[in-house]
């Protein structure tokens, strides 16, 4: 299976980003959404993100609302098993890159008029 576009920005050199940070980098130009804001969201993976969610959900969750998009975080949790880390990892066992696919998916179908 290829590579999606997160995954390729996922902990990986030079960028070294987090889950979080790797969703909001893949919609970055289309969002225009700056490098410093990308950088703010160092601090919502691993389980950071507001109440235990997901990073790469928080970062989907946030773009949508910013944009007046509903949420997804059922459609995530029927795909990935829970919405926070602990759900994620600990029970459902999904895997960390398995979580930004779905992430990434799930923004690209509701913000299909920006993501090409």
């Amino acid at each position: 299976m290829p590579r999606t576009k997160s995954e390729r920005f996922f902990h990986a050199k030079p960028e070294n980003l987090n889950c979080a940070q790797a969703i909001l980098n893949v919609f970055s130009e289309e969002l225009n959404i700056p490098q410093q804001r990308i950088d703010e969201f160092q601090s919502f993976g691993g389980g950071h993100a507001p109440n235990g969610l997901c990073g790469a959900l928080f970062a989907a969750e946030t773009l949508l609302a910013e944009h007046g998009k509903p949420s997804v975080k059922e459609k995530f949790r029927t795909l990935a098993g829970g919405i926070t880390c602990h759900e994620i990892k600990e029970i459902a066992k999904t895997p960390c890159l398995q979580c930004l696919r779905f992430a990434e998916k799930l923004l690209e179908e509701n913000l299909a008029e920006f993501h090409r």
